[in-house]
Order: structure tokens, then C-alpha cells, then sequence
């Protein structure tokens, strides 16, 4: 069973010279959001046909201090626009709190940032339970531009970035810390501004779509594993096997980690895909216990907030990962860091084809239909990680 998603496109509001690094490819499929003209007036931080509810410094984009930049590098600069659209909330709440805002500051570029051109984003459970206010007390303030995983093209760089460049192709998760001060500008936008050190060059072999939905997952899979102490000849039981991040766990635990014996839980229509990804024992949810299955394991991993459950699945001295929901001891809880470094890392075991992102079939959404994307992942029956592409 095939489960990755293949797409590439093309981005109209980029434009790179033969002699840049990287090119964009002709499209697969396409999608077209069109937008009313307004004249907007500005003030604070938003450009809005009538007065904004919630002001905000205006941001603009300093000069590139790098010395001699290329002509493709200056080409790509002048073209950076002095407003965009994005997805904004000015308030906490459902999914009805999301608004596309035409002409949102472009955020300024730290010197350790970079500037992506957006081409794909991807959703994650975070997001949407920060619009919902449950992580208020560490949130950056409102209105917030949503999104953490991103996929897209360098730019402009800061004055201390050293390793990207103008026209690299890269990928990563635009917060270091999920939940302490994550960016007011997210990747829902037409540009999103992140520190050099949480992302990496785009595996060659994947298209934006793919890429989009890879960093927040695979590194939250990876780094749980390495704090579960998953080592060669281990066993580990992932619950929820089939999700964003559950599907990476298989993959990471087996390919990467080198375990012995890896089982999963999906729901029935779901076995033959945590087969397909190299599950030795697919377990189906609505039909057994797994907690009540004689064998028991080295690791849990679970995904989807049954660690009362998990607990009985594990090993004596064993671990047991929690994401989501209550803990019980020997559960324990970690929110992911995340980093640059783990991504290049993998990125070996995604170019040799050992480590597949998996995106749910009813996507891509186009950036027009955020609000229904949202619905969807927030119903908890998506299959791998919704993305969100093209973007504009």
C-alpha cells in the first residue's frame, strides 16, 4: 500500500535564476485561490479594510548585511514583498477564530534567521490546541499567525547565518520550544522567518508536501525514542501507529533505533498501512485489548493518551512515552526540542528510502480551505500529517 503522497509544483512568487541552487518543478497538481482586490488602509502591525482589532509594531525587512550577494540572491530579495497573506487569530477559540488576512506584515529577519518563502505547512495537534488557548500562560501575544512545520525556499538571510543560503530548499519546525513563546508568525503565511538552527536542507528525493510534513513528527518520534532508550534488539508497542507521528515512530524504531520486534494499534481500515511501514504485530483497536496481550514490551509509545492503558503493555524496568493526556507512572511526559541537527541526521534514512513521510489522502488542502483542513485533523481520524499546499 502506497501512502506517500508525491506532488511537486510551482511557485509563482519566486523567481530563481539558472545559476540558483535550487529550482522549482513543473506542476502534478494544482490548486487556485483567488482573492479580492480592497484598498486597505494600514495601522499597527496588520493592513486591514477597516480598523484593526489588534495593533502590532509593523515589522519590515532589513537589509541583507552579507557582503556581495549573487545576482540570483539579489533577484530573489528585491521581489520579497513589504506584506503577505496569512492565517491569523485575534482570539482563542474553535476553528471559527481563523481569519485570512491579505496583508500581513512580512516578519523582519533576525540575524541568526533566515526568511522561507512558504511552500507547504503541514498541521499538528499543537496548533490547534494553542488556538484553543490551553497553553496561554507561555503564549506569544496575540493576534498569532498559526503554524510550526514548514516547507519552502531561503529568501534572505540573517548577518549570522552561516550554512543556508539564498535559493536552498529546506524544511524544519520554526519553534525551537512547542509551547514557551512559539513565533507570533507562523508558517500559514506567505513567508515565515526562522533561526538557521532549526532547519535543513530538503531531502532530495521529496517534494515540499512531503518535506512539510516531516519536522515536528519525525523529531518528536526520534527524540521520545532516544529518551525511552530504545536500543538494538528492543521491543517497542506504538499506539496510534497510523498518526503524524505514530507512523514515524515505526519507521524511526525499526530503521533507525533497530529494533527487534515493533507492534502498532490502528483501526481496521488502517492495518495494511502499518504493515506496508514494518510492523511485526498490527493490532486492531476496535477489535482486541492491547493491554490485555500476554506479550509484553521493552518501550510504549503512546501517541493518542491511553498511558493508563500503556502501562500494562510495558515490560518490568521498562518505558513508557507519553504525548498527550494524563500520566501514570512509569509514564513519563516530554515536549519535544526541536533541532536542525536531528533533521540532517534523518535525512540519510529519507533519501535512502528507509524512512517514508506518510500524508494523509484526503490532502493536500489548499491554503483557501485552512478551516476545513483544521476540522479534519481535529475529528483525530487523519492517517499520517495534514498538509496544507499550495500557499501563495
Amino acid at each position: 500500500m502506497e501512502a506517500v503522497l508525491s506532488t511537486q509544483f510551482t511557485n509563482p512568487h519566486l523567481s530563481l535564476s539558472s545559476s540558483s541552487s535550487s529550482s522549482l518543478k513543473p506542476t502534478l497538481v494544482s490548486f487556485t485561490t483567488r482573492f479580492p482586490e480592497t484598498s486597505c488602509r494600514r495601522t499597527g502591525g496588520w493592513r486591514r479594510k477597516t480598523q484593526p482589532r489588534f495593533p502590532l509594531p509593523f515589522l519590515r525587512i532589513s537589509a541583507n548585511s552579507q557582503s556581495a550577494p549573487s545576482s540570483a540572491a539579489t533577484a530573489i530579495s528585491s521581489s520579497i514583498p513589504s506584506a503577505m497573506k496569512g492565517w491569523v487569530y485575534g482570539d482563542y477559540g474553535s476553528v471559527e477564530v481563523l481569519k485570512l488576512e491579505e496583508n500581513v506584515s512580512v516578519p523582519e529577519v533576525k540575524e541568526d534567521q533566515v526568511l522561507v518563502k512558504v511552500a507547504a505547512a503541514a498541521l499538528n495537534p499543537v496548533d490547534f490546541k494553542r488556538r484553543q488557548g490551553k497553553f496561554k500562560a507561555t503564549d506569544s501575544p496575540l493576534p498569532t499567525v498559526p503554524g510550526y512545520d514548514v516547507a519552502g525556499v531561503v529568501v534572505k538571510v540573517g548577518s549570522q547565518v552561516k550554512s543556508l543560503k539564498e535559493g536552498d530548499e529546506v524544511y524544519g519546525d520554526i519553534n525551537e520550544k512547542a509551547l514557551e513563546g512559539p513565533k507570533q508568525y507562523g508558517s500559514l503565511a506567505e513567508y515565515t522567518a526562522v533561526e538557521e538552527k532549526l532547519l535543513a536542507l530538503k531531502p532530495k528525493n521529496l517534494d515540499f508536501i512531503q518535506a512539510a510534513g516531516l519536522p515536528l513528527a519525525i523529531e518528536t518520534a526520534y527524540e521520545g525514542l532516544e529518551r525511552a532508550g530504545l536500543s538494538p534488539g528492543k521491543s517497542v508497542l506504538v499506539l496510534g501507529g497510523a498518526g503524524g507521528v505514530g507512523s514515524l515512530v515505526v519507521q524511526l524504531a525499526k530503521q533507525v533505533f533497530g529494533a527487534s520486534r515493533v507492534a502498532a494499534t490502528a483501526s481496521t481500515g488502517k492495518l495494511e498501512l502499518l504493515k506496508s511501514l514494518g510492523v511485526d504485530l498490527a493490532i486492531d483497536y476496535t477489535k482486541e485489548n492491547f493491554e490485555e496481550l500476554a506479550e509484553k514490551f521493552d518501550v510504549v509509545y503512546d501517541a493518542v493518551g491511553q498511558c493508563d492503558k500503556a502501562v500494562k503493555a510495558v515490560k518490568e524496568g521498562g518505558s513508557v512515552v507519553v504525548l498527550t493526556g494524563a500520566v501514570t507512572p512509569p509514564g513519563f511526559r516530554f515536549v519535544v526540542t526541536s533541532n536542525g541537527a536531528v533533521l540532517e541526521k534523518l535525512n540519510t534514512y529519507l533519501e535512502s528510502g528507509k524512512v517514508k513521510p506518510v500524508v494523509d489522502p484526503k490532502g493536500p488542502f489548499p491554503f483557501s480551505q485552512l478551516v476545513q483542513a483544521f476540522s479534519y485533523l481535529e475529528a483525530g481520524h487523519a492517517t499520517g500529517k495534514v498538509v496544507i499546499h499550495p500557499i501563495p
